[in-house]
């Protein structure tokens, strides 16, 4: 075979969602698209706010000279302060412009702290269920991945990462709201992830850091926002981007922050823009870059999300399935009828419904439905949920 070992088990380990999609498209062929419900895809289905479409317009309409040349590999200075002050105002920290990179995503966020901070063979203990594809970013900067347990409601639990903790250890990741689950974590929660964190840090020459991966962040059902993680623990990053908000994940247009009283920052800030060219990056799409200053204060309607939410919990609690409601994000991770989430999936996909199971997120004996489809396609999907799980409950 022409990959590499390590590409062939990443491929077999991550295929779950794309193997669900590939299907959902054969039969779509097969059987037509309006009876096809495909939930396993977390790919937004609201189109971008209407003031987003009208200044992408503009610019692209702006006929200045050198728009679309090379900035600093950050980003343009002006982009960063507007995100500095976007962070000022709605998380508390003095934020300055050398406090912000400019990324192609939070994917590429991620992946230039990672290579940043490890050094070979150190660990990144992981809340799990979680989004598999971290596995493969920390193998390709030669970091360890060391799931933990989350509770039974998917918040943290302390206790689980406290062992999991190891001398190898050189972060934590988490994810708020949280894919799969859509789970919340609360203030209280992350200040005591920060104590931990302190406690893990105080007799080490590197700190252990905290990373927080938020690009659902303004898709949040609770009565206040999500808090911040930069109150719980000075050495802090977090990555966003405007993929999920704003409906535009094809543009891969984020950023990284980092608290401005972390350890050694102005270092880890340069290492992390010498990341962006060395993994190929150079910089944040500069289209993109021109238009964030106004998408800091825009997102999609949240309540549309809502209210699918609420129908999905509804009508699955009613078909007798357990989970947690969600609180951000777009997705549900109900327990699996029968506790196979791979037997459950296929029994769906029989009934032309692709849902992910949970084994794809370290989460086996649930499964991932993904509500940013249109109310047809939920509606749709509906009666194969109680026909299935009544005929596995009646099989077993």
């Amino acid at each position: 075979m022409g990959a590499s070992e390590a590409i062939l088990r990443s491929l077999q380990d991550t295929s779950w969602i794309r193997r669900m999609f590939e299907e959902g498209l054969r039969r779509k062929e097969r059987f037509g698209t309006e009876n096809v419900f495909d939930l396993s895809l977390g790919n937004p289905d609201l189109e971008p706010p209407t003031a987003f479409k009208e200044a992408l317009a503009a610019q692209a309409a702006d006929l200045s000279e050198r728009l679309h040349a090379y900035m600093p590999n950050a980003g343009y200075p002006h982009v960063r302060e507007a995100v500095a002050e976007h962070l000022r105002r709605t998380q508390g920290p003095p934020f300055t412009a050398g406090d912000v990179v400019m990324t192609v995503g939070a994917s590429g966020a991620l992946n230039i702290i990672l290579k940043t901070i490890l050094e070979p063979g150190e660990e990144v203990i992981i809340p799990r269920p979680y989004f598999l594809e971290y596995n493969n970013y920390l193998e390709a900067h030669r970091g360890v991945p060391r799931p933990a347990d989350t509770a039974p409601d998917f918040s943290l639990d302390l206790d689980h990462i406290a062992a999991a903790a190891s001398p190898h250890t050189r972060a934590v990741l988490i994810n708020t709201p949280n894919n799969p689950t859509g789970r919340v974590y609360t203030a209280e929660q992350l200040r005591g992830l920060g104590e931990l964190l302190r406690d893990l840090s105080r007799e080490r020459a590197r700190p252990v850091f905290l990373i927080s991966d938020e690009p659902y962040r303004r898709i949040c059902y609770t009565a206040q926002p999500p808090p911040s993680v930069f109150a719980a623990w000075e050495n802090t990053f977090v990555v966003t981007s405007f993929s999920k908000d704003l409906s535009i994940p094809g543009e891969r247009i984020g950023y990284a922050a980092l608290h401005p009283e972390m350890g050694g920052k102005e270092e880890i800030a340069a290492g992390m823009v010498m990341c962006m060219r060395n993994l190929g990056y150079v910089n944040a799409p500069a289209l993109m870059q021109h238009l964030v200053p106004e998408m800091l204060s825009l997102s999609v309607d949240v309540a549309i999300y809502r209210r699918r939410r609420d129908r999905l919990c509804e009508a699955l609690s009613a078909a007798g399935y357990t989970f947690p409601a969600p609180e951000g994000a777009f997705y549900l991770f109900p327990e699996a009828p029968g506790g196979d989430d791979a037997d459950f999936a296929e029994a769906l996909q029989e009934e032309n419904v692709l849902v992910v199971p949970g084994r794809a997120f370290e989460g086996p004996g649930h499964f991932r439905i993904a509500y940013c489809v249109p109310d047809a396609v939920i509606e749709g999907a509906l009666p194969a949920f109680r026909k299935v799980r009544d005929h596995i409950l009646a099989r077993d």
